[in-house]
């Protein structure tokens, strides 16, 4: 098993010492979660909840995930640094691409690009990028990536971005492009991991309901076909503390990562050091 925290302090100091502090406990990654703007009012359900509302109110702070994970490879070695979840038709596809380019580059190959097509309607309303079609934008958005971070002439020609007779540089360290993680639980959304994904970043509240997720995303990869295994990234959200048992339970349905702490809260300095004795050293 393999473990990951969330980056969630707001200054730069303290994001340091939390990281440093994980990877020397042996996390395998340090993930960040993300948003552009948030509305004072929601009317968008979201889907991790019961009732639909986020977890944190609007004026919680976030920060630019791809700034905040370079300033963190400046100060790591080993820990890789993972989007979770980067809202890809949010941005312009050209400059994400150029920002992971970038990312990867600055930090020798440690990047795990953890993408998906987003939720918040008020939040495209508000940069001014169209909700409905952002599926078939994520899709065709990748694909372009793909070509820009991997050919010496890429080519893409989609409904919605292309390109042509143009240059991109610089290319990503891991190739053809850094694991791509989809996250969602939605069929649509486990169908995306299946089709374009090298793994997946499910949310359960139960392990019930972890194990349904995974069995629904291993019956759609043999519908579809796919033979290449995907790696699965799992966030337990009981409402208490991850044990021992509950991630031997999710080694034994085939997940790969788990996720301590949650994307609002990081594991504190007694919490890291609980996890690492309790549950890291143990299964």
């Amino acid at each position: 098993m393999k473990y990951g925290t969330f980056i969630t302090k707001q200054r730069g100091e303290a994001i340091a010492a939390d990281v440093r502090a994980a990877e020397k406990a042996g996390f395998e990654s340090a993930w960040i979660a993300e948003h552009l703007i948030m509305p004072v009012n929601q009317t968008s359900a979201y889907p991790y909840s019961s009732d639909g509302r986020f977890l944190v109110p609007p004026d919680a702070p976030f920060h630019d995930p791809l700034l905040t994970l370079a300033y963190v490879a400046a100060l790591t070695t080993k820990i890789r640094l993972a989007t979770g979840i980067f809202v890809v038709p949010l941005r312009n596809a050209f400059a994400t691409a150029k920002a992971i380019a970038t990312l990867d580059q600055l930090s020798q190959g440690r990047v795990i690009f953890g993408v998906g097509i987003g939720w918040l309607r008020e939040e495209f309303a508000a940069v001014g990028m169209k909700f409905e079609d952002r599926a078939l934008r994520t899709r065709e958005y990748l694909e372009l990536m793909f070509e820009l971070w991997s050919k010496s002439d890429p080519f893409y020609k989609g409904r919605t971005v292309s390109t042509a007779g143009m240059k991109f540089m610089p290319k990503t360290i891991q190739q053809p492009h850094p694991p791509i993680v989809f996250g969602g639980t939605s069929e649509p959304a486990l169908k995306r991991t299946v089709r374009l994904g090298d793994g997946w970043y499910g949310i359960a509240h139960s392990l019930d309901e972890a194990r349904t997720q995974i069995t629904e995303l291993r019956e759609f990869a043999r519908a579809a076909g796919r033979t290449r295994p995907i790696e699965i990234t799992m966030s337990l959200r009981t409402g208490k503390p991850l044990s021992a048992d509950d991630v031997r339970r999710m080694a034994e349905m085939g997940v790969d990562r788990t996720l301590a702490g949650l994307p609002i809260r990081a594991l504190e300095d007694a919490e890291l050091e609980r996890f690492r004795a309790e549950i890291m050293d143990k299964v």
